[in-house]
């Protein structure tokens, strides 16, 4: 069937298959790519189109989800001493999740995670997860899909770092206000994924009573969003409030090393004067509710500190990782020393 089809000398060929080649080579886009940083090869889930060293230790990944809708949203590492993702080695990993109306940067840029030598022999992973995106797979009325956060931190982009940046399958989960409540969902809904957990400030029982429910569908509704879209109506929709509500799967967190603060949202020795926090006081009440109903299902591995007066600020979130990181480390077996 291709007997009219004219043929081409054989160094002709050759000249012209090598002209396509270097065409191909010049005109294919690609990504700035780190020194050092592994082959990406396109794969369903996740995927890095960019990299940018933006400090030392410090590396930020532009990564396209398919859990997001095909958006693409930045992931920081914060790399151990001698981290090269090329030889393979596997790091324990620290998750730092950041809070409400935060982003990835927020650790970074608010606290001096970056220079703390207890975290140089760990790769510390610091991702987006939206001004309000409250670590969830948003139930969007039924329809599922996009924001799926859960989805995006949990298998695709552990799956990604685990196979091309270092990350090991020793993992701990910490996180402040919206990302401690990020920090215990992700514990209690992916047993064995985590090894310890701790939350700062974090919203552990938005199903206390009225005002901890009305406060979190308020965060829900920002930005104009629809509240409901997230877990739905909390009465219509209980099961799902109670799936994402730490106070309920506390008996899937009672094998674990937990770590809870929290101050009681009067002025405390690190705000300026006169500051109060009714967020801080409600958040108190959810954490004391949850650190009850651990004790009450067998938890042997509590550690609490309700320090009190203090509110709702980057201060304390930065004294309560220090105050963790003995917990958190001796759980990956690293010493925080």
């Amino acid at each position: 069937m291709f007997a009219n089809v004219p043929t081409v000398p054989r160094t002709r060929r050759a000249r012209v298959l090598l002209v396509l080649a270097v065409l191909l080579a010049v005109l294919t886009p690609t990504a700035p790519a780190l020194a050092g940083a592994p082959h990406q090869t396109t794969r369903p889930g996740a995927e890095v189109v960019d990299v940018t060293r933006v400090a030392d230790r410090q590396v930020d990944l532009s990564v396209r989800s398919a859990a997001l809708g095909g958006r693409t949203v930045e992931v920081r590492l914060l790399t151990p001493d001698g981290w090269n993702p090329h030889d393979r080695q596997h790091w324990p990993t620290l998750w730092l999740l950041h809070g409400c109306c935060g982003d990835y940067t927020s650790w970074t840029n608010m606290t001096d995670v970056a220079e703390t030598d207890s975290l140089r022999d760990v790769l510390v992973v610091m991702p987006e997860a939206g001004w309000n995106g409250w670590y969830s797979d948003w139930w969007n009325h039924g329809r599922g899909g996009d924001p799926a956060w859960e989805t995006f931190h949990t298998k695709e982009l552990r799956r990604m770092l685990e196979r091309d940046w270092g990350a090991g399958p020793d993992r701990v989960v910490a996180g402040l206000s919206m990302g401690g409540q990020g920090a215990l969902l992700y514990a209690a809904r992916h047993p064995g994924m985590f090894k310890a957990t701790a939350a700062y400030s974090g919203s552990a029982h938005p199903l206390l009573n009225d005002e901890s429910t009305d406060r979190i569908l308020g965060f829900f509704a920002g930005q104009d969003n629809d509240p409901l879209r997230v877990w739905g109506d909390p009465v219509a929709q209980r099961r799902i409030w109670q799936a994402h509500d730490p106070f309920h799967l506390a008996k899937r967190l009672r094998s674990l090393p937990v770590y809870l603060s929290c101050g009681d949202g009067t002025t405390g020795p690190l705000d300026p004067p006169g500051a109060t926090s009714a967020l801080e006081a409600d958040f108190n009440r959810q954490n004391q509710a949850l650190a009850a109903e651990l004790k009450r299902v067998g938890a042997r591995h509590v550690t609490t500190n309700f320090y009190g007066p203090g509110t709702h600020g980057w201060a304390y979130w930065e004294r309560e990782l220090h105050a963790s990181l003995p917990m958190l480390l001796g759980a990956l077996g690293v010493d925080g020393g």
